[in-house]
């Protein structure tokens, strides 16, 4: 299976902005893929932030990043992006990206994922 890998993670102050990508190499993603971001705060459950179909289009965001994070993928190469603006105390978080082929925000229903990068907002 494509293996995923983050990037674009680090330390900003609050109000600031952040590109984080994903790449997936060894394979090919299916054109019919979902794709999506998820973050973890330490101490509480992973939680949906965004995802996108792989052909394009189709973004459902949380109400918590609607209107500051913004979910864009590249055919080629195999990259997903997610640019955050605006970011607040409360969006610190491991970001993980993952694939998958429900259209679901469940993070339950996705079995491929990356090892996440560490996104810190401090006020």
């Amino acid at each position: 299976q494509v293996q995923l890998v983050e990037s674009g993670g680090g330390s900003v102050q609050d109000g600031g902005s952040l590109r984080l990508s994903c790449t997936g190499s060894g394979g090919r993603i299916l054109s019919s893929s979902i794709m999506a971001w998820f973050r973890q705060a330490e101490g509480k459950e992973r939680e949906f932030v965004a995802l996108i179909r792989w052909r394009g289009g189709s973004e459902i965001y949380a109400d918590s990043v609607k209107g500051r994070f913004i979910i864009s993928r590249d055919n080629s190469p195999n990259t997903m992006h997610l640019q955050m603006f605006n970011l607040k105390r409360e969006d610190t978080a491991v970001y993980y990206c993952a694939v998958g082929s429900e259209y679901t925000t469940n993070h339950k229903a996705y079995r491929n994922w990356g090892q996440g990068t560490q996104v810190t907002v401090a006020s």
